[in-house]
């Protein structure tokens, strides 16, 4: 009976290294809560990527299904050969006949933007490279909501070189020293990873700038020991290493029953912007109307308005306006539409709550008042809105 069961099991093969990243032990969480919930499966993990190197070793494994991260080319074609199901997870270029699990890397862009904004920066930056996908749709997301806020943004992408730990007399951290000296203050900037914000942080140090005063800097993936570590703390944008992990798992089960993966690459947006001290400022001299923008952003989804922000603050509602426009080129109403609305898109995104909740915790009376606000702001329904981008990112 226990032989009968072992053997029923599939045998799947998890190939997820380097462990020293975070991401890595949230991609293994993400499989594992699959695993719990509709396996059980016999797993043996690569930890070391021997599989990558060593053919005959895949071979004696008689795998039903693999997962594995940066599949190689000898891999590939072993698999495919063999007719072995094989998943991929973060693979910057993806393989023709293998099913990709990859981050919305434009979203990650996005949301760093808007958490840029949000402290009311005028002067924005991102610091990338030149020659890898994954950080040129970063760099994309960020510039788009940029340009769409009416202002620019300066860009400094050098070729990446096959590392990313950042070395204390590295020639780029002097290159970024005077890139970041050469910009208008305040400055907020997100590079592209934890890594290169890193590097940023030792560059301001170089350049003579104080964090976040003078810039503010951004990460992106959210290693948490390593921004912690960072002096100040860093902030970074939290890439959902879990849920791709499970998603992974689940098209591997599908393919493993004699299914197909609903696409050749399924992407997984951005968990949160977690603001540490490295962006912990509101650039805004003046000092009530940075009053004025805190208020909105802890209250604008109690239903709070425009009267209220100027009484608070102690204002006429025609010099708050006035001096609001000066700061930040749109006005307090239509800041609070903007917190508003952003907060709707974030519970649709990662919460299944029902739109009459959701219409609640956003300062609506009714649901119907929430449709008509986020259909004219957005174009579509909320409903639309939340398949759609369920469909996208959040296969089941």
């Amino acid at each position: 009976m226990i032989q009968a069961l072992r053997k029923s099991r599939p045998r799947v093969l998890l190939v997820v290294c380097p462990i020293l990243e975070e991401s890595a032990a949230r991609i293994l969480k993400g499989i594992a809560s699959y695993h719990h919930q509709f396996g059980p499966w016999e797993t043996f993990w690569d930890n070391e990527g021997r599989s990558l190197r060593d053919a005959e070793w895949l071979r004696e494994g008689r795998w039903d299904g693999i997962i594995n991260r940066h599949t190689n080319a000898m891999q590939a074609e072993f698999c495919i050969t063999n007719r072995i199901p094989l998943v991929d997870v973060h693979n910057a270029t993806p393989i023709k006949g293998i099913p990709n699990i990859c981050l919305d890397n434009v979203g990650v862009g996005s949301m760093g933007a808007r958490h840029l904004i949000e402290r009311g920066f005028f002067h924005f930056g991102f610091f990338g490279y030149s020659n890898e996908r994954w950080a040129l749709d970063r760099r994309h997301g960020f510039a788009a909501v940029i340009r769409q806020s009416g202002r620019e943004c300066s860009l400094h992408e050098p070729a990446y070189g096959g590392y990313d730990t950042p070395a204390i007399d590295d020639e780029h951290c002097n290159e970024a020293a005077k890139w970041l000296a050469s910009l208008p203050r305040p400055v907020a900037v997100m590079a592209c990873n934890d890594y290169r914000a890193l590097l940023l942080l030792e560059a301001a140090r170089r350049a003579g700038l104080c964090v976040p005063e003078q810039v503010a800097i951004l990460g992106a993936n959210d290693d948490e020991v390593r921004c912690e570590l960072a002096t100040p703390p860093l902030s970074s944008v939290a890439t959902n290493h879990q849920e791709a992990g499970y998603v992974a798992a689940e098209t591997l089960d599908k393919l493993m029953h004699g299914g197909q993966a609903s696409s050749s690459e399924l992407r997984v947006g951005p968990a949160s912007a977690v603001a540490r001290h490295s962006t912990d400022v509101l650039a805004v001299a003046d000092k009530k109307i940075a009053q004025a923008l805190r208020l909105i952003q802890q209250r604008a989804c109690q239903g709070l308005t425009v009267p209220e922000v100027a009484r608070a603050i102690g204002m006429a509602r025609t010099q708050l306006e006035q001096r609001f426009r000066e700061c930040f080129a749109r006005s307090p109403q239509s800041e609070l539409r903007r917190v508003r609305l952003e907060r709707i898109r974030q519970l649709l995104h990662d919460t299944d709550l029902p739109l009459q909740q959701v219409a609640e915790l956003t300062g609506f009376a009714h649901t119907e008042y929430l449709s008509v606000f986020f259909k004219r702001e957005v174009g579509e329904t909320p409903g639309r809105y939340r398949r759609a981008y369920q469909e996208i990112n959040h296969p089941r």
